[in-house]
């Protein structure tokens, strides 16, 4: 008897195995410089998660970092720092608002689900999108703001020369309606995209949408970033 139940228990196992879902491979944060001035990016965890950047890389024009979410579930926040130091401190925009964020989760053991978005809430300082590569599935569009939105900025709101801006919502909203503007805005596109290999953060994306006409709704599409 006890050697018949070990073997049923061993089928069990095995059967559980076959039908399990393979394992994801980890997913990567690609953050790509596409400016024609240095940035040193500014990847900063939500509160309890752990830093996967020490944050003292310099973006060059075309240059790019790859760095590695964690096994678990991990959140967290990209900005771009503009007009930095040599130690990347003092800078004249990002390291606080105004400025653009993207903002990433990935869920599950290998980053299953991602969520994305590129917000405004806190201000402008650069163009940016969020690109998800080798998707697994689901809806997965390229999120962002490829507009400089320092260049019709209304005048008070300006910052720093004219090197960010502050808003108005409406402002931001009307010019790249990918982003989020307010706490409890959202896109008007739906998002549910499964096992991305990659999230590409790309700051100044020479294109994003395409469309039609004036009146003709926007196609996405997938913005691939030179390696």
């Amino acid at each position: 008897m006890a050697s018949a139940l070990a073997f049923v228990a061993v089928l069990l196992a095995a059967a559980a195995a076959a039908t399990s879902p393979a394992a994801v491979a980890a997913t990567t944060l690609t953050i790509q410089n596409l400016c024609p001035h240095p940035v040193w990016p500014l990847v900063t965890p939500n509160s309890g998660l752990p830093s996967i950047s020490d944050n003292t890389a310099r973006l060059d024009p075309n240059a790019l970092i790859s760095l590695a979410f964690p096994p678990t579930s991990w959140a967290g926040r990209v900005a771009a720092r503009t007009g930095c130091d040599a130690t990347a401190s003092g800078c004249e925009t990002g390291a606080s608002p105004p400025s653009t964020v993207a903002q990433l989760s990935v869920h599950g053991g290998g980053g299953d689900v991602a969520a994305y978005s590129v917000s405004l809430v806190d201000g402008f300082n650069v163009p940016m999108v969020v690109s998800p590569q080798a998707v697994g599935g689901g809806q997965c569009p390229v999120l962002g703001c490829i507009v400089d939105l320092n260049c019709d900025c209304p005048p008070g709101q300006r910052f720093s020369d004219g090197a960010a801006c502050r808003g108005p919502p409406e402002y931001f909203k009307n010019r790249c309606p990918l982003t989020r503007t307010t706490p409890t805005d959202v896109e008007p596109v739906p998002q549910s995209c499964r096992a991305p290999g990659e999230l590409k953060v790309i700051f100044c994306p020479p294109t994003m949408v395409t469309a039609a006409g004036a009146d003709a709704d926007m196609l996405i599409r997938t913005v691939v970033a030179d390696s």
